[in-house]
C-alpha cells in the first residue's frame, strides 16, 4: 500500500514543493493577490533507500483567463518496487505496484483576494483516495500583510490484496491558517497553524507487531491495531531574507504534536544564489526528530498486551537529516522562441534515517543477536527531482 509508505510521502512532499499543489501554497505566500503565470512543468522524480525504489513522472499545466481565473491540472505517477524492512521482516516477497494521482484546480482573483479550489483522485491496487480543498487569501495594509485560510478533506478506501472482501474507510480533515508579513524590502516572514482530524481505518492492513512467546526465547506476530481517531496540530515559522549580493537565505522551523503522543520538530535552512544571468544555485539542510506514539513497541511481552498495538517505524523515536543541492538554468535558444521562458532544474537530496527503538529484526539478525537484541535500524536514501518549466 504505497500511500502509507514513509518514503513515498517524502517524495510526494518534495515534488509538491514545486508545483503539484501550487494553488494552495499560493494562498500562504507573500504575493497572494497575484495569479500564477501560464506555465507547464514536466517532472521526473525518484527515491532509492531502505529497500524501496520509487520513480515516475508528473506533469502540470496552468492557464489564465482574462487575468481573473487560473485553471490547472496535474498528473502524478509513482512506480514502486519494495523490499522494505517491513516486507523483509514479515517474510513477504518483494512487490511492485503503481499509484496514479490526477488533480484539477481553479484560482479566482478578486481585487486583493484569491479563492482556490482543487479536486484530486488517487488510485492504486489496494487504496483509493479522493481529496478536495478550498483556500482563501486576502491582502491587507498596502499588500504588506496576507492572511490565508484553507480546508482540505480526504476520503479514502483501504483494501487488501490478500482478501478481496476487505474494505475499510478513512476520513481526513485539515484546517490551516497562515499569516505572511513583508517587514522590509528584503525580509519576509510567515506564520502558520494547522489542525488535522483523522478518523477511520488508520493502519496498514499488512503490517504486524512482534510479541514474545512463553519462555521468552522466540517471537510471534499478530496484526497491528491502531486507534480509529488521530488529532494533530502543527505550527511553523518561515522567513526569507534577501542578501545584498543577489542571494537569499530561507529558514523554517516547525513543531508537531498529536493525540497518539508523537511530538516532532524540524528545522531547515536554505541558501539561494543566482549566478550570472541564467543560473541559480541552491543548498539546503534539514533536520527532523520525533518521539514515539504511546502504543508503539518494537517487541511486546506477550500477545494482546494492550488495546492498541503498533510497530510502524514511523511511530517510533527517530531522527532524519537531509542535505540538498540544486541548480536551475534559464534556457536562451531561438529553437524555443515559442515560449516566454524555459527553465531546466535538477535537485538532489541525500537523506539519513536513524531509529532509536525500532530494530532490524531480519531472520539473520534475530538468529545472531537474539530476539529483542537486533541492531537498531538505519538507512540512507537518495532523492532526485529533474523538471523542465515552460512559460507561455
Amino acid at each position: 500500500m504505497v500511500v502509507t509508505d514513509f518514503s513515498t510521502k517524502i517524495l510526494r512532499s518534495l515534488a509538491f514543493c514545486f508545483f503539484a499543489v501550487s494553488s494552495l501554497l499560493l494562498a500562504q505566500g507573500a504575493y497572494a493577490a497575484v495569479l500564477p503565470e501560464d506555465r507547464a512543468d514536466i517532472l521526473y522524480h525518484s527515491f532509492d533507500g531502505g529497500g524501496v525504489t520509487i520513480h515516475g513522472p508528473s506533469i502540470l499545466m496552468r492557464k489564465q483567463f482574462k487575468e481573473k481565473v487560473s485553471v490547472w491540472g496535474n498528473y502524478y505517477a509513482d512506480y514502486v518496487t519494495s523490499a522494505s524492512i517491513d516486507v523483509v521482516t514479515s517474510g513477504a516477497s518483494e512487490y511492485t505496484e503503481e499509484r496514479i494521482e490526477q488533480t484539477v484546480g481553479i484560482d479566482y482573483l478578486q481585487e486583493k483576494s484569491i479563492i482556490s479550489v482543487f479536486y484530486s483522485t488517487s488510485v492504486e491496487n489496494d487504496y483509493d483516495a479522493e481529496t478536495k480543498g478550498i483556500a482563501v487569501s486576502q491582502d491587507f495594509f498596502g499588500d504588506l500583510t496576507t492572511i490565508s485560510l484553507s480546508y482540505v478533506q480526504g476520503d479514502d478506501i483501504v483494501g487488501n490484496n490478500t482478501d478481496p472482501t476487505f474494505e475499510r474507510f478513512a476520513n481526513r480533515k485539515r484546517y490551516s491558517l497562515g499569516l505572511s508579513q513583508i517587514l522590509t524590502k528584503n525580509w519576509v516572514i510567515g506564520l502558520s497553524a494547522e489542525s488535522v482530524i483523522d478518523e477511520g481505518f488508520l493502519q496498514n492492513p499488512y503490517r504486524s507487531v512482534r510479541f514474545l512467546l512463553p519462555g521468552g526465547g522466540a517471537a510471534a506476530r499478530q496484526n497491528e491495531d491502531y486507534p480509529d481517531t488521530r488529532n494533530s496540530d502543527a505550527y511553523a515559522i518561515r522567513s526569507m531574507y534577501y542578501l545584498p549580493w543577489r542571494a537569499a537565505l530561507r529558514f523554517e522551523y516547525r513543531t508537531y504534536l498529536d493525540s497518539w503522543g508523537i511530538e516532532a520538530d524540524n528545522a531547515e535552512i536554505r541558501y539561494i544564489q543566482p549566478w550570472g544571468q541564467d543560473w541559480v544555485l541552491e543548498a539546503k539542510y534539514r533536520y527532523y526528530t520525533q518521539d514515539q506514539a504511546f502504543f508503539y513497541s518494537d517487541l511486546y511481552p506477550y500477545q494482546d498486551y494492550q488495546t492498541f498495538l503498533g510497530r510502524d517505524k514511523e511511530l517510533s523515536t527517530f531522527q532524519d537529516s537531509a542535505v540538498s543541492l540544486g541548480v536551475s538554468y534559464n534556457v536562451n535558444s531561438h529553437y524555443l522562441s515559442a515560449f516566454e521562458k524555459v527553465s531546466v532544474n535538477l535537485f538532489v537530496d541525500y537523506m539519513q534515517f536513524s531509529y532509536d527503538n525500532f530494530r532490524e529484526a531480519t531472520p539473520a539478525n534475530t538468529a545472531e543477536f537474539g530476539v529483542g537484541n537486533e541492531p537498531f535500524y538505519q538507512y540512507d536514501a537518495n532523492v532526485i527531482r529533474f523538471f523542465v518549466s515552460f512559460w507561455y
